[in-house]
């Protein structure tokens, strides 16, 4: 039987992307993670046995950078799990470079790595390509208007790429809403957040992996949106 090919998940060394990539790692399936700047996670990763490339796909440059080693490491993938992001509120003065960096995070580095890593996917097998966005897309966001118009420009690009693609490639997008908490949230905040959804519960990040999981795993879909949010759209 051949080895399995390697899942690219990109902004694998904390939380989601982490969780993503120890559970794929632990059923036998070969990851190559990227990050940005050193985390804790990256040791659990490489115990695990992922290979670890650092990537910084803030400008053109970087992920083309990122590309050559991404090659240099492997000639085939099985799937690309774009989860790296960035998370900049508007700063009155600065909204251009917000708006700048919201773009190449989300847009720019998925929209440059799809295209260079075609090739890559195209090996007869199963093939996916998964983008992670944001329930917030769904509404917008008076505080965070850029994280969410380059969220939605993610989500476009899914039905572009799936109609390129197919019938070889797969590309789908996962939106999740409030997977987990961060350490510093205080009570009244997670009360307030939790009152959003239908299911008022902190799921972790098992949920989103088990959608990944579904989508990796289920051969009739593509350009489509599985949103994770626990009725959010309900309330």
């Amino acid at each position: 039987m051949p080895e399995p090919l390697p899942i690219l998940i990109t902004g694998a060394a904390q939380r989601i992307g982490l969780h993503c990539a120890l559970q794929l790692l632990a059923e036998g399936q070969p990851v190559i993670a990227t990050y940005r700047t050193p985390r804790p996670g990256l040791q659990p990763l490489r115990e695990a046995g992922a290979t670890v490339l650092q990537a910084d796909f803030s400008s053109e440059a970087g992920v083309y950078t990122f590309i050559e080693a991404l090659k240099a490491t492997t000639t085939h993938l099985r799937a690309i799990v774009h989860n790296a992001s960035a998370w900049l509120p508007e700063q009155p003065g600065h909204e251009a470079r917000t708006l700048q960096q919201m773009l190449a995070v989300h847009v720019q580095a998925p929209y440059l790595i799809n295209f260079a890593c075609e090739a890559m996917l195209r090996h007869g097998g199963p093939a996916d390509i998964i983008h992670l966005s944001d329930d917030v897309t769904r509404k917008g966001s008076a505080q965070h208007i850029a994280y969410c118009a380059s969220k939605a420009a993610l989500e476009n690009l899914t039905l572009s790429f799936a109609a390129r693609l197919a019938p070889a490639i797969r590309v789908n997008t996962l939106r999740p809403a409030m997977i987990m908490f961060n350490e510093h949230d205080d009570a009244a905040y997670r009360e307030r957040t939790l009152a959003k959804a239908a299911l008022a519960m902190e799921p972790g990040a098992q949920v989103v992996y088990q959608s990944l999981r579904y989508l990796l795993d289920t051969p009739y879909i593509t350009g489509t949106t599985l949103s994770v949010n626990g009725g959010r759209h309900l309330k």
